[in-house]
Parts: structure tokens; sequence; C-alpha cells
């Protein structure tokens, strides 16, 4: 098992970094056009997975509209930069100076959220089912659409340096929790939601995860934003780097434990099984779905760069 999830783990890491290379290198107007393939597939996976955990626990959600609503999400940011900047990148006069104001994405959501309510008139037959299942819905698209929508505002807004800080910092503090965990963890940190979980594991995961910021805001960011102008090249201080460090590694633990709740309501140990050794889309994104959110809070206030 732990063979199996080194390998696949080198193999994920090896192919997004070449990616985002490649999408650092694409022409302004085309930024994430390498990585939106990866995401579209994420997308559908994940959706998958979170259908079939609500599945169940006998909810169920139209699924078409979780696809679909799912991806309309996750591709307005890339829309809203399209219609702000255009297609070489250029921003056109008396637009905003940001690729997305964010309301395009919460408009998104709630109209997704309204033709799921459309979807269960078209299939009502008995009370009892609708509530829950328009609910389910809203969840589905909420946990992965909503959530993965800020690892693309990370990416439009401030540049795929922004989108590796969140992955770099999240993935380490897995990492970190994982082999700790296994040297050292004595003390369950949450027994019933996932007894492998030791507080020993979570020192470890803050720990990595805060010499992952530190090295991600001393050189990467600082290598990626190459070439822009000094106002916006200065050094994250230190106190910056290590809040994101404490901040993001500890909202990837809760992620970790968030999805943990979801599988055990649903009586599963693994969202699917995708991958051997890392379990399904869901067991690899947990982490990423609920950090997300605070690294673009850390990035839109100014407090990293």
């Amino acid at each position: 098992m732990l063979r199996w999830r080194l390998l696949l783990g080198t193999l994920l890491i090896a192919a997004l970094v070449g990616l985002c290379w490649l999408d650092h290198r694409a022409a302004a107007g085309l930024k994430g056009v390498w990585l939106a393939p990866v995401l579209v597939a994420l997308a559908v996976l994940a959706t998958h997975e979170i259908l079939a955990l609500e599945s169940a626990v006998g909810l169920t959600p139209v699924p078409w509209v979780v696809y679909a609503g799912n991806l309309v999400v996750l591709a307005t940011p890339w829309v809203a930069f399209l219609l702000r900047h255009g297609t070489d990148g250029s921003r056109p006069s008396g637009t905003a100076a940001t690729p997305s104001a964010g309301h395009e994405v919460a408009m998104a959501l709630a109209l997704m959220v309204i033709l799921a309510l459309v979807a269960e008139m078209r299939r009502y037959q008995r009370p009892g089912t609708v509530i829950v299942n328009t609910a389910a819905a809203a969840f589905a698209l909420s946990y992965v659409g909503l959530l993965l929508s800020f690892a693309i505002e990370l990416r439009l807004r401030w540049g795929v340096g922004a989108l590796a800080s969140l992955l770099i910092v999240v993935k380490s503090g897995d990492s970190g929790a994982y082999f700790v965990g296994r040297l050292f963890g004595r003390h369950k940190m949450a027994p019933t939601l996932s007894p492998g979980k030791t507080i020993e594991g979570a020192f470890g995961a803050c720990l990595f995860s805060v010499g992952a910021s530190w090295a991600v805001f001393a050189w990467l960011v600082p290598l990626a934003r190459e070439g822009a102008s000094e106002a916006h090249r200065a050094a994250t201080p230190w106190w910056a780097w290590i809040g994101f460090g404490l901040l993001v590694g500890g909202a990837g633990i809760l992620g970790d434990l968030a999805e943990s709740l979801l599988k055990r309501d649903s009586g599963r140990k693994d969202s699917s099984t995708w991958m051997p050794g890392l379990g399904g889309v869901l067991d690899v994104l947990d982490s990423v779905l609920v950090a997300a959110p605070v690294a673009y809070l850390f990035w839109s206030l100014g407090l990293v760069n």
C-alpha cells in the first residue's frame, strides 16, 4: 500500500508540476488552458463520488444537474476573465482591476440551485423527498464546485505561484501528517471519525506546512512572478508565511476530517477506488477543497504576495 501511495503520488506531482509550468508559460489570454482538462476530469470524478456518498444514505439529487452545475460553476471564473480581459489578456478600459469580482461564481451557484429545484418539480411524485434531495444537490455543488472555484481564482488573479502555494502547503501537510503519524503517533485526534489520525500527525502536518510555506514564498512565488513590477515583488514577511502555513495547513487537516465525516456517515472507507493506495479523487482533494478559501483570503487581503 505504501509503495503504491508513493509511486502514484510521485507521478501525480510530476504531472502537475509539468502542467503548471506549461500553464505559466501560456499567453496572458490563455491562463489556465493547460490545467483546464485536469480540472474538468477532477470535477466529474469528484461529482461522481459525492453523489455516490449521498446515494449510500438514501439521498438522490438529479445527477445531471449536479454534474452540469459543478462544471458551470468552475467554468464561470474563466468566462468572467475572458469577458473582462479578452483572449489576448489585455484589460479593456473601464473594467475592474481583477479578473473576477467573485460575484459571478455566486450567481452561477444560485442559478444551479434554482435548476435543481426545477428538476425536482419535473420528477415530483410523492412528498418527503424534495427538500432533502435539493439540499443534497446544493451541498454537492458547494462542496465540489464552489470550494474548488477558489483554487481557480488563485490561478487567474495571482498566477500559477498562488495556486502552487495552496497545493504545495496543503499536500506537504498531508505528507507530514502521514509520516509523522506513522512514526510517532500515539494519541488519537478523532477516533470516531478517523481512527488513523493522531495529534502527533497533526503537529507534523503543521510543521511540514510551515516549512513548505517558507520555501514557496522564499523561492517559488518570486520565481513565478519574475518580470513583475518592483511594487509587486516585495518579499512576504515572516509572520505572513508562518500564518499561511499554519492556517492553510490547518484547514487542510479540517478538510481531511470533513471528508472522513462524509465517508463514515455513508459507511465507506474510501470515496472510491480510482487510485490504489490513495483512494478516490475526493480522498486526494479533500484537504485542498477546504484550504482553498483560506489561501484565497490571504492572497486577496495582500498578506502574501
